[in-house]
């Protein structure tokens, strides 16, 4: 039946040409202009155009191993027309490898994330757990679920992985796919499919001990960062304070301005932090936060005291000999108060988990407590708040509920 179908379509378009109905100049005209938009799209490369007269346009692919080629014409319709084959038939696909996907992924995702950290640590996990692997110089045609499925759980059960690192390596895997059926190489993606059936390695659960500075701990960090600051002077000590008393992430702390401080509503506006970049191991300050999103925190009496100490040096409030702070000193003086109370050194990321923790302790609702932490999911907020109390206040406390 399909077959009829196709001749009888066949001989319609026949006679049409023959009738003069359909110009088949035109028809190819609008195919090869309907291909050259696709190519546009699906390029990423960048098609120069010739830099003197005479010269011709330019650009460059990558082949099937990987390296990259160079390829060039003497208008940019004929770049395009030598390009359509590359792309709009089957020999990319059937010579497209595994590392040949990665590759062509991690340059799309350069241009789309705003982190080059985060492309560092993509590259060191494909290193470690897909360039050892089979699937690293395979076509992508002949890679199926079933054998994803058994490199992903090789890799789990090899390397110890637990949950959460698995999750890290497996983005590489999901973005690789994602593009791929998005640029039209896989009509499925494969990884939808996967299932980790293997026991991914044991963590010692979190707890308030090792995640906040419980309330006899802060009290002696209190006094101690009061000791330091009234010896030197020293601005840091201060931040470190009123973070106890903000509960903002490190890079946002360093990065606050005197012009962040709205007085008439007590709060601090927070628009900015300080990042670092690992590829190059520079540090900036940038004029937005993780979640480029701005808030609000409240300044509570004893933050505003604080506030009220600290001696202008310039535009940011914490300065130290002229110089905006930066995480790094705030990290110093965590392990400066850690050897001097013989203590383990906990990261200036637990002062956010001590913040959170105190407000739930005391009541505040968790979406208030989400909204000053700035996160965008609740969820993410209860994975802040632990115990924050000494054993011997949680066990009046229970003592007292069950009594």
């Amino acid at each position: 039946m399909n077959d009829e179908k196709e001749k009888v379509s066949l001989s319609i378009l026949k006679d049409a040409v023959n009738c003069g109905i359909i110009n088949i100049d035109s028809v190819l005209d609008t195919l090869m202009s309907t291909k050259r938009e696709q190519i546009m799209k699906m390029h990423t490369y960048a098609i120069t155009p010739p830099a003197k007269e005479g010269g011709r346009w330019q650009t460059c692919y990558k082949d099937a191993s990987g390296k990259r080629k160079n390829i060039k014409a003497q208008t940019k319709e004929e770049l395009l027309d030598k390009l359509i084959p590359i792309y709009l038939s089957d020999s990319h696909l059937d010579n497209l490898t595994f590392y040949g996907l990665y590759e062509e992924w991690l340059e799309y995702k350069v241009t789309v994330t705003n982190s080059p950290n985060t492309i560092k640590r993509h590259k060191e996990h494909y290193r470690k757990y897909f360039e050892p692997s089979v699937l690293h110089n395979m076509k992508v045609k002949k890679i199926d679920e079933l054998l994803l499925e058994r490199e992903c759980n090789r890799i789990v059960r090899e390397f110890n992985l637990p949950r959460k690192e698995w999750c890290n390596a497996k983005g590489i895997l999901n973005g690789m796919y994602a593009y791929a059926v998005r640029k039209k190489y896989l009509t499925d993606n494969p990884m939808d499919k996967v299932q980790i059936l293997v026991k991914y390695r044991q963590v010692v659960k979190k707890t308030g001990k090792t995640e906040t500075y419980n309330t006899k701990e802060l009290a002696d960090m209190n006094e101690f960062l009061e000791r330091m600051y009234e010896e030197t002077l020293d601005s840091s000590y201060l931040a470190v304070k009123i973070n106890f008393l903000l509960g903002l992430r490190v890079g946002e702390l360093v990065a606050v301005k005197w012009d962040d401080w709205v007085k008439e509503a007590n709060q601090l506006h927070i628009v900015r932090e300080e990042i670092k970049d690992q590829t190059e191991n520079s540090i900036s300050v940038v004029e937005h936060t993780k979640t480029n999103r701005d808030r609000f925190v409240v300044l509570i009496p004893k933050a505003i005291e604080i506030l009220q100490r600290i001696e202008r040096q310039g535009d940011y409030i914490f300065m130290r000999n002229g110089e905006r702070i930066t995480a790094r000193r705030i990290a110093t003086i965590l392990r400066q108060f850690a050897r001097y109370e013989g203590m383990p050194i906990k990261s200036s990321h637990k002062m956010r988990k001590t913040y959170a923790s105190n407000l739930n302790s005391c009541g505040v609702p968790l979406d208030c407590i989400r909204e000053m932490m700035g996160h965008n999911n609740l969820n993410t907020t209860l994975g802040y708040i632990y115990n924050p109390l000494t054993g011997e206040q949680t066990y009046d406390l229970i003592t007292k509920a069950l009594q």
